[in-house]
């Protein structure tokens, strides 16, 4: 299946990994309202389709270089604060109905990484950054405070005085220095990026779809919640896990010594 905006592409292959591109690569991939609404469609499609995996790049020198300031400036005063909230509320559904899906997502970065691309990168669960890959969070710089999720993710990657260096001083930041804050998951070599985020996302396309949904929702949960209600909460998943298809299919593969095929099971299941 191949579908998406002008802005953004998405292909589903016949196994359930969806790759969602960024197609703005001589703009940088920078946000436009165009490509918000893109990202949101593709989310929509993710979700309806039950994908297992979703693997999201970005065309070009660069992953995103956050919103497209050009075309915010041509607008000002009411007409500006309109069109900017019609790009943050379709971005922000995008990031919420991926990360309400169970299908765990990986990003590759490569290049700039600004502004909301920071926030992009970071709402993926798995997001391997190329060595070339720098971070900034800009936002301040112009005069803007953050969206798309980044004052969210940011303390609760790297930590409350970290994410406000980050955003008072925009600094910039490279690949190592991200991976070792915890930002990024990895950095790879810029010429095996395409191929490591692949492989990752094929192999997370095999696994416990259900499972991972799961986890991804304890994980967050487990940020916020007082350990005994997160325990109860664990108790409940983990047992509606042991009594699912892919639960029963991965004991039995255990047990015979065998790899589990949890492709032969339903995502939902």
């Amino acid at each position: 299946m191949t579908a998406g905006a002008m802005s953004v592409g998405i292909e589903i292959d016949d196994d359930g990994l969806a790759r969602i591109t960024l197609r703005r690569g001589e703009a940088g991939n920078a946000i436009d309202l165009d490509t918000a609404r893109g990202l949101l469609d593709a989310a929509r499609i993710c979700a309806r389709e039950a994908v297992r995996a979703v693997l999201l790049t970005g065309e070009g020198k660069s992953f995103c270089v956050g919103g497209d300031l050009r075309e915010f400036s041509r607008l000002s005063g009411e007409a500006l604060e309109k069109h900017l909230t019609a790009v943050t509320d379709a971005l922000h559904d995008a990031l919420r109905t991926f990360a309400a899906g169970d299908a765990p997502v990986v990003a590759a970065v490569q290049g700039a990484v600004a502004g909301a691309g920071i926030g992009l990168a970071a709402a993926a669960d798995v997001t391997l950054a190329a060595d070339n890959a720098s971070f900034t969070a800009a936002y301040t710089g112009i005069g803007y405070s953050p969206d798309a999720g980044v004052s969210w993710f940011l303390p609760r990657l790297v930590g409350h005085k970290r994410a406000l260096d980050l955003l008072l001083t925009n600094r910039r930041i490279p690949a190592a220095e991200a991976a070792d804050i915890g930002l990024v998951s990895r950095v790879v070599a810029q010429d095996r990026l395409a191929a490591e985020a692949v492989r990752t996302a094929e192999a997370l396309r095999g696994g416990p779809t259900a499972a991972f949904g799961a986890t991804r929702r304890l994980v967050a949960a487990g940020l916020t919640a007082d350990l005994g209600p997160h325990l109860d909460r664990e108790a409940r998943a983990l047992a509606a896990a042991a009594a699912s298809d892919a639960g029963r299919e991965g004991v039995a593969a255990f047990l015979g010594k065998r790899a589990p095929d949890f492709t032969r099971v339903p995502p939902s299941s």
